[in-house]
């Protein structure tokens, strides 16, 4: 960046930094609690920090359940120097996503040489977009946003540079690792990101292949990215499955357990598509040429490949896209190049009308993206209501602090809503989907044997049926994996002295089950609290809930 374009850029830079927080404390809601499952990620953050290890409960052995491995250590980090875990967590979150919006507007300016008001287009994009929605919900999102940002770019510059730099080769490896450490999947983007730079460094000649890749410097890069990964990538990997006794996230056991899934490719595709949709024109008139087309190929395989690969686990707990995300800052630093340049000075030649008439044309398509952008806020979770508000009081979240009266106790809680709850109440919880439970999840599904050793003193789950409406145990519906868990949870519960303190929820067909174990110390007045509590709102709606207990079976 040359010196006269410095101090502009420097303006630009503060304008977008005023702008994400203008808007980010004005338009963002940070008063809500965590979205169901970004507490279980705030719990094994507090255990790390405590010293109990990278544990779902203190004392068990450990489980990686939180598949934001580098987001919860930065996050236990913070922790064990004072900050709260909603301060750690938002904190990271919140820089993440100011340095993206940066690094994209840099990106455009360094590296394609595009011109201001197309490069601060791209950050304002970013800065209003879903990212902040993730910091105000507890992901992590914005974390993994950046790493992929940052080894997007360092790879833009391996393609253009003619004899790459060790160091430059170096910082690209490291980037792509530590983007495979946040998330797993990081490493399907970083290999992919790879594989767009060896393309482009492979231009066209009259030498071969072979020749080309030498000459250009592909083998080094290649060379320095292996060695990267084998070397820190490998000692990580060696000692996760000693450190857990198994290779992968646990919730990839569970989420990746029958193979390809369309529907997930589906939904991921969609996904993508609606979060970069202003690009995608951009990457069509990229194939207008020879040239660009090859550009256009390249920056594609990364956002294209990574949406594809999400077709491997299930779509579940993707709140708001945000297993897509980190594909919208490569598609902002991508976009400029294949549209080419337009020159702002030919607006000179224009009459004093035709030039009004193109600014606001103009202002109105900025406009125009900036709201689509935006616009996505609202689209976050499927019971969203409004777009000031991603989701509804949550009962759960209140029943989780009644439940923290009587931490400490031993307490167990057998439970399908593994996020707040265990979170908020403290209590040792199975979480019997078997995301953040290692027999579980490699088991396929809970079981009897596995109750009774816990024999958990409350158990709690989310089904479609109520005293009301009765689960209607059909062949169908017991193949389903969710139904016949809870129907082996209500049965269990039936057949060994449990109450049936609870059934909440604002209809018969949505609903969330208590039942509490009989005979132990604080038994009876969980009872009477469960099912005289008036504060608990269905999470989808933020209505009031009726207990379905109280009303007799038909």
């Amino acid at each position: 960046m040359t010196s006269k374009k410095l101090p502009l850029d420097l303006l630009i830079f503060s304008l977008l930094i005023a702008s994400t927080l203008f808007y980010a404390f004005t338009y963002v809601d940070f008063t809500i609690p965590p979205f169901e499952d970004a507490a279980m990620i705030m719990r094994y953050s507090q255990h790390l920090a405590g010293g109990h290890g990278i544990v779902w409960n203190i004392g068990e052995q450990p489980v990686d359940g939180a598949t934001d491995f580098l987001f919860m250590a930065a996050s236990a980090a913070l922790i064990k120097l004072g900050f709260t875990v909603g301060q750690a967590v938002r904190g990271i979150g919140f820089t993440s996503h100011l340095l993206t919006v940066l690094l994209v507007y840099w990106t455009n300016r360094r590296i394609h040489n595009g011109s201001i008001p197309f490069s601060f287009l791209s950050g304002l994009y970013l800065a209003v977009g879903t990212g902040l929605s993730y910091v105000s919900a507890y992901f992590g999102t914005p974390f993994f946003a950046l790493a992929a940002a940052s080894t997007w770019t360092l790879g833009l510059l391996l393609m253009k540079e003619e004899n790459p730099r060790f160091w430059l080769s170096l910082a690209f490896a490291l980037s792509g690792l530590v983007t495979g450490l946040i998330r797993p999947e990081g490493v399907i983007l970083a290999s992919l990101i790879l594989l767009s730079v060896i393309i482009m460094r492979m231009s066209e000649g009259p030498l071969s292949l072979w020749e080309r890749a030498r000459v250009r410097g592909v083998f080094s890069i290649i060379v320095i990215f292996a060695i990267v990964f084998l070397i820190f990538g490998g000692a990580y990997f060696l000692w996760r499955w000693n450190y857990f006794g198994y290779p992968l996230p646990n919730p990839f056991y569970k989420k990746g357990d029958e193979g390809w899934k369309w529907d997930s490719f589906q939904h991921s595709m969609l996904n993508a598509l609606r979060l970069c949709l202003p690009m995608v024109f951009a990457f069509i008139l990229g194939f207008r040429s020879k040239e660009t087309m090859k550009t256009a190929i390249a920056c594609l395989i990364p956002i294209l490949g990574f949406a594809v690969a999400f077709g491997m686990i299930s779509d579940e707990m993707n709140y708001g896209a945000r297993f897509q995300y980190a594909i919208v800052p490569i598609a902002l630093m991508s976009w400029i190049p294949l549209v080419g340049t337009i020159k702002l000075e030919a607006l000179n030649q224009l009459s004093v009308k035709e030039r009004g008439a193109y600014l606001v044309a103009g202002v109105a398509l900025v406009a125009s993206l900036v709201f689509y952008s935006w616009f996505q806020n609202c689209l976050l979770a499927l019971y969203q209501q409004s777009c000031d508000r991603p989701y509804e009081r949550d009962g759960r979240l209140e029943m989780a602090q009644m439940l923290a009266d009587y931490r400490g106790k031993g307490y167990v809680i057998a439970t399908t809503e593994a996020g707040l709850i265990p979170y908020y109440s403290g209590w040792t919880a199975i979480d019997t989907w078997g995301l953040n439970d290692q027999f579980i999840a490699h088991n396929g599904s809970i079981t009897v044997e596995y109750l009774d050793k816990y024999k958990p003193h409350i158990i709690m789950f989310h089904d479609y049926y109520s005293p009301l409406v009765p689960p209607k145990l059909t062949e169908a519906n017991l193949a389903q994996s969710w139904f016949s868990m809870t129907i082996l949870l209500k049965t269990y519960a039936e057949e060994n002295d449990y109450a049936l303190a609870a059934v909440f929820g604002d209809s018969p067909y949505d609903t969330h089950y208590f039942y509490v174990r009989r005979g132990f110390e604080d038994s009876e007045r969980l009872i009477e609290r469960i099912s005289t509590f008036r504060d608990y709102f269905y999470p989808t709606t933020g209505k009031r809930s009726i207990n379905y207990a109280e009303f007799p079976e038909p």
